[in-house]
């Protein structure tokens, strides 16, 4: 079997050079280092150089490259019983939600599970503040991935004074030594901060005004992130000064291009799980088995679709 090599990580400096420029509300971009300029158009928009969205010709094979792999990482999670979490937070609008559904999209349920949490209910709100988050970590051979999770209380429930001053801050105490204790259990905790401007939040927000089918994705939180953006950038800096430690660091996602994070996100996951490949052989059917005198039963006894199409 062939191993599976990593590429080489970044420091944490670098990485922490990365997170003092989260959340770019002038809108200005980074252009990552190693970049293909041949791969995209130059185009200006609002008076500054953007580079053109990854286009199809580009990102469809490059996904569907890392999908595979994906694949093999979760043969290689199934066959070794590890434990992975990983957390998604970030702006709303963000693109959260699209990577999820981009790296579960070739992936099996059983193994690669979504957890996406709705507000606590009254007897939720009495339990430990980790209790509900603890209910969905992963047994051994599984992978769950945090669609949100414990840092509501850092974010939105700091902002919007759903928790008192006294629960913030036992969080910033607890929160560090939760995750140490996860890791001690041999859990693989990943946390991915998605990092969006201003300007592109606001592009996103008008487009799901626009569109039916994105409407619902407006909910009043949503709307008051986008009021208070200073308010939840102060609160995202307070929780990295205390939640970005050695053993469990943020990961930032330059997220203002939703293609371009995708992959760098998956190849980024990928990248700190050495696996091997573990696909099977190719298989061969098995031969039908013979028709030994059965006969179906009539079709108009059974219901069916209508055929409008």
């Amino acid at each position: 079997m062939a191993k599976k090599r990593p590429p080489e990580q970044p420091s944490h400096s670098k990485r922490s050079a990365h997170v003092e420029g989260d959340d770019r509300s002038n809108g200005s971009r980074r252009r990552s280092r190693g970049s293909s300029e041949a791969l995209t158009e130059p185009a200006v928009e609002g008076g500054r150089p953007e580079r053109a969205g990854l286009k199809n010709k580009v990102y469809l094979p490059e996904l569907a490259r890392l999908q595979i792999e994906l694949v093999k990482l979760q043969e290689w999670i199934r066959h070794e019983g590890l434990k992975v979490v990983v957390v998604f937070e970030g702006r709303d609008a963000a693109g959260k939600g699209g990577v999820i559904k981009t790296i579960t999209q070739s992936l099996s349920p059983r193994v690669c599970r979504v957890v996406a949490l709705a507000a606590p209910t009254e007897r939720e709100k009495t339990q430990w503040y980790f209790q509900r988050y603890v209910a969905h970590l992963p047994a051994a051979g599984e992978m769950v991935l945090f669609d949100r999770s414990w840092y509501n209380r850092a974010g939105v429930e700091r902002v919007m004074g759903f928790c008192t001053d006294e629960e913030y801050r036992e969080f910033l105490r607890s929160c560090p030594e939760f995750e140490r204790m996860l890791m001690r259990s041999g859990i693989i905790l990943v946390k991915y901060w998605f990092s969006v401007s201003d300007a592109e939040q606001e592009r996103r927000f008008q487009s799901r005004l626009d569109d039916p089918t994105k409407r619902w994705k407006l909910s009043p939180m949503d709307l008051q992130s986008r009021a208070r953006w200073v308010e939840y950038s102060k609160a995202k800096d307070d929780m990295f000064r205390h939640t970005d430690i050695r053993q469990a660091p943020w990961f930032v996602v330059n997220a203002d291009d939703k293609r371009r994070a995708r992959l760098n996100l998956i190849t980024h996951l990928l990248s700190l799980i050495p696996y091997e490949d573990l696909t099977p052989e190719q298989i061969q059917l098995p031969p039908r088995q013979p028709d030994k005198g059965y006969v179906r039963p009539p079709l108009d006894e059974q219901t069916f679709v209508p055929e409008r199409y």
